[in-house]
């Protein structure tokens, strides 16, 4: 079990169910065949920017919340995100193919969609896979080379 896939379970979870604590979230991975220490979920909450929210009837639940369009995401998250999850970069004419671990392409894709980079106009994710359309002056190449000088990885 990979970080990234307990991580997205952990994102799954919460949208299909209302979880109040932290040991709930360990009991329903161990439902799923997913070992985890309370510490361990406490850990991939916080990474994963899960923040408690209080519904009708007063109950608090953990959700993960989007950022507005308006709002971008600082580039020390953008760069953990990559460092965890991005294993590849290539890339041809205007695109960028990323590859991931299995099941992380929607976390890398979302973290680059909230970074507000000029450079990027968008991106398509799958399971393990995504494309990232560069603009038109920046090109694949370039793009590509910062997002591995982003990750920590040799250009």
């Amino acid at each position: 079990m990979t970080k990234a896939h307990r991580q997205h379970r952990i994102s799954a979870i919460l949208e299909e169910h209302t979880v109040t604590s932290q040991g709930q979230v360990v009991e329903l991975l161990e439902t799923e065949g997913i070992a985890a220490t309370q510490a361990t979920v406490s850990r991939d909450l916080d990474e994963l920017g899960a923040i408690k929210v209080r519904i009708s009837g007063g109950e608090t639940i953990y959700a993960i919340p989007e950022l507005p369009v308006d709002r971008v995401a600082p580039e020390d998250h953008l760069r953990r995100v990559l460092g965890d999850w991005m294993a590849d970069a290539a890339h041809s004419g205007n695109l960028v193919v990323l590859r991931t671990p299995p099941g992380s392409a929607h976390v890398v894709a979302s973290a680059l969609d909230r970074a507000g980079m000029h450079e990027i106009l968008g991106t398509v994710a799958g399971d393990d896979t995504m494309i990232v359309v560069a603009a038109e002056d920046v090109g694949g190449k370039r793009l590509a080379a910062r997002l591995r000088e982003l990750a920590g990885m040799d250009s």
